[in-house]
């Protein structure tokens, strides 16, 4: 419909644009026709005098109807074409010789009423005295012309619309067929058939983009929803734990209560509610972050010190030995978050060091880096990437008992992430190396 309103539009303004061409193109080749006609006449009559007029010549120059007439100065009509023979001058105009008029006139002495002349009027000198040479020519071929086209139009106007319409409607509908398609299978594909696909039309345009594109998205659809499934598996698996070893200390207790050691049962039982607690904030931290992102609390943050805290904590709580070659380096940034991460990685690095975890804190181009390096057996190369997935552990050693669950270095990312930075784990002779950076640094 859209279409077919623009072509009506736009022809309903080309047509009378035409049709007022075409009819001044008309009349502009009779007058020039007529204009050849006098000049030739006059040409004659200046050469060879009235005597030897010839009309033949000038009226075979073409034209429907034509006059042709040479009339004195007084008005009377010196000689003139077979058709106006005997007839009164066709114009009174009397141009100086050498001078030409172009005029039209509604009624003239040939033609049927109504027709409408173009009149050349050119003024010539004879022996006698100046004289005119009057030369018309019918536009009533101008008129038929226009009334035929105007009817062609007519009747042709309402059945180009009509083609138009019936082409765009069969075009837009033989495009959008595949997009009805795309619609039809895409109504069928569920949460529990993410792994179906649209059929991609080999048409190489916009059609066959979206399906591709459409493709894609379910595909991140899939990894999305497998991922949201992995998580809920090993979150539920990591509550379970917790929660079992409290159960069973109580369960123990109410059985034999003669054999129990509150103080051993009251702190194991401490010591899984303290696993609980940092186990449900870690996932809460990472739904608000999968949700809304990390917000931040920015501020000037002087992340030397909280490196130097780190490593004092660590020093008073880890059997390692704990080396530090910190710099000042400011940052703008959530000092909170920043501390967590620092802290997930050092508490990483101490559970895997054999007996040195070093700490250094630098900045340059505008990135502070962060770098913990523990002696341990290392990150093999294929598992660098991987140990920041959520719920990763590498090996057996890292027990439960020991460690944590395999959130703190997915929740080190994310905050590094937030603040411009990231998280790697490089490659290194001995041991294992994470370095973590923060962009927009002052020293």
């Amino acid at each position: 419909m859209a279409a077919t309103l623009v072509v009506a539009v736009a022809l309903a303004v080309a047509i009378p644009a035409f049709l007022i061409v075409q009819r001044r193109q008309l009349e502009e080749s009779l007058t020039d026709i007529a204009r050849q006609q006098a000049t030739a006449i006059a040409d004659q009559v200046t050469a060879s005098g009235l005597a030897h007029v010839d009309f033949g010549p000038a009226l075979n120059l073409g034209g429907d109807q034509a006059l042709i007439q040479v009339v004195a100065s007084d008005g009377s009509v010196m000689a003139a074409s077979v058709s106006v023979e005997g007839e009164p001058p066709a114009s009174t105009t009397r141009p100086a010789p050498g001078e030409t008029v172009v005029s039209q006139a509604d009624t003239l002495p040939i033609g049927e009423e109504g027709d409408r002349f173009v009149v050349v009027v050119t003024g010539v000198s004879t022996g006698d005295g100046p004289a005119s040479v009057i030369a018309a020519q019918s536009l009533a071929t101008v008129e038929r012309s226009s009334q035929v086209v105007t009817t062609l139009l007519a009747v042709g106007y309402p059945l180009v619309l009509l083609v138009v319409g019936g082409t765009s409607f069969w075009l837009t509908g033989r495009a959008l067929r595949s997009v009805e398609n795309i619609r039809k299978r895409v109504t069928t594909i569920s949460g529990s058939r993410l792994d179906d696909r649209i059929p991609v039309p080999q048409t190489h345009d916009e059609v066959s983009r979206l399906a591709e594109t459409m493709n894609d998205m379910l595909a991140r659809l899939e990894a999305a929803a497998a991922n949201q499934r992995r998580f809920v598996a090993d979150a539920s698996h990591e509550l379970r734990s917790p929660l079992a070893g409290i159960r069973a200390a109580v369960e123990v207790g109410r059985a034999h209560p003669e054999q129990l050691d509150w103080n051993e049962t009251s702190g194991l039982i401490l010591r899984e509610g303290e696993r609980l607690e940092r186990l449900v904030a870690d996932l809460l931290f990472l739904a608000r972050v999968d949700e809304r992102g990390l917000p931040l609390t920015v501020s000037d943050v002087d992340l030397d010190d909280l490196v130097s805290a780190e490593v004092t904590r660590m020093r008073s709580l880890s059997q390692a030995h704990i080396d530090a070659s910190v710099k000042p380096v400011r940052v703008r940034g959530d000092a909170h978050h920043l501390a967590r991460a620092i802290r997930n990685l050092a508490d990483n690095a101490a559970r895997h060091a054999t007996s040195r975890v070093s700490f250094t804190l630098s900045s340059s181009d505008g990135l502070a880096t962060v770098t913990v390096t523990d002696d341990g057996e290392g990150i093999p190369p294929p598992d660098r990437e991987r140990i920041f997935e959520r719920f990763v552990r590498l090996d057996d050693s890292r027990e439960r008992a020991s460690g944590g669950v395999g959130l703190g270095l997915s929740i080190t990312r994310e905050i590094a992430r937030a603040h411009g930075g990231d998280v790697t784990a490089t490659p290194a002779e001995s041991g294992a190396v994470l370095r973590m950076t923060i962009r927009s640094t002052h020293i």
